[in-house]
């Protein structure tokens, strides 16, 4: 793994998305027409994670509801993910609670926040932070606090380093997460895959920040190649060799056949956008332009659905 230190420009745009991400949202308890909405935090190995949890608005009349994990990119921060994605409009139309996460910030000036997705990212992994347990000890409590949460429907999606974390929860926490959906992101290291699972995984052939064909990217790391993380993971899932690829006007569907038990892979290529979450609103200016293919929290929504 080869890395750099970052660039006034990369930590200028950062400064701005972390400058954002704490201006945007409300980091308290709250009763909104759309919901309930906590801030909250646990303690794991000595340390306070923190996190948002947004319940449906059909919460007190629903007696098994589903939990989707979202998890931040680099330098991003729960409220950030809550404001930028629109995920908590899908959950409320779908009636289904989703977790934002917090990464342990760096000792930095701007405290920027990371995963320890393997290879990357920063002081995560750096410092060897071990976000798996704090993911599971997360759902663990998420489940004894609140019973209604269906513990055998918890998914996980999240960007870049958090979708790296994503293929990481899938290798090592296969027994509480049911499957994931990460987007402009690749595994980042050989894990040890215990279990197969189903998986959409999101990318653009624009993205110069997190390469498809893997590569050089944002902050000098040396991505994976989507393409070698999908076909890792179509042999753990027992799937053929066969693909159907699906051509849409700005868009291709690449779907993994045979795969056991349900195991599916998809793969959504945008010939449009960038570094970003298709459907959602471009944050900051200098930020990449997001996929008009489609909204992202739709398609992410219905592969949870059927799996």
């Amino acid at each position: 793994m080869k890395v750099k230190t970052f660039n006034l420009i990369i930590y200028f745009s950062l400064s701005i998305m972390v400058f954002i991400g704490c201006a945007s949202g409300e980091d308290a308890t709250t009763n909104t027409d759309s919901g309930l909405r906590k801030f909250e935090s646990i303690e794991v190995d000595g340390r306070t994670r923190n996190y948002i949890l947004k319940l449906p608005k059909t919460f007190e009349k629903t007696e098994s509801i589903p939990l989707v994990i979202f998890l931040h990119g680099f330098g991003g921060k729960a409220a950030q993910a809550e404001n930028e994605y629109g995920m908590n409009v899908k959950a409320d139309t779908e009636g289904f609670a989703v977790v934002y996460p917090e990464g342990v910030p760096n000792e930095g000036l701007l405290g920027l926040r990371s995963w320890n997705a393997g290879d990357c990212c920063d002081y995560a992994q750096e410092k060897n932070i071990d976000d798996v347990v704090f993911i599971e000890e997360l759902i663990d409590y998420l489940m004894l606090k609140y019973p209604k949460l269906n513990k055998n429907k918890v998914y996980a999606t999240g960007i870049s380093n958090g979708a790296m974390m994503c293929y990481r929860l899938a290798a090592e926490l296969s027994d509480k997460i049911a499957a994931i959906a990460p987007v402009s992101g690749p595994m980042m290291m050989d894990f040890k895959l215990v279990k197969s699972m189903p998986i959409l995984h999101i990318h653009s052939s624009l993205d110069t920040k997190v390469p498809f064909e893997g590569g050089v990217g944002l902050g000098g790391y040396t991505y994976n190649s989507v393409v070698s993380t999908l076909e890792t993971w179509q042999i753990q899932n027992n799937c053929s060799l066969e693909t159907k690829v699906s051509q849409y006007e700005n868009y291709i569907v690449k779907h993994y056949l045979g795969c056991s038990d349900r195991n599916d892979i998809f793969l959504y290529l945008t010939s449009d956008g960038g570094h970003s979450w298709p459907g959602s609103i471009k944050a900051r200016i200098n930020a990449d332009t997001p996929s008009t293919a489609f909204i992202a929290n739709d398609v992410i929504w219905e592969f949870f659905k059927a799996h």
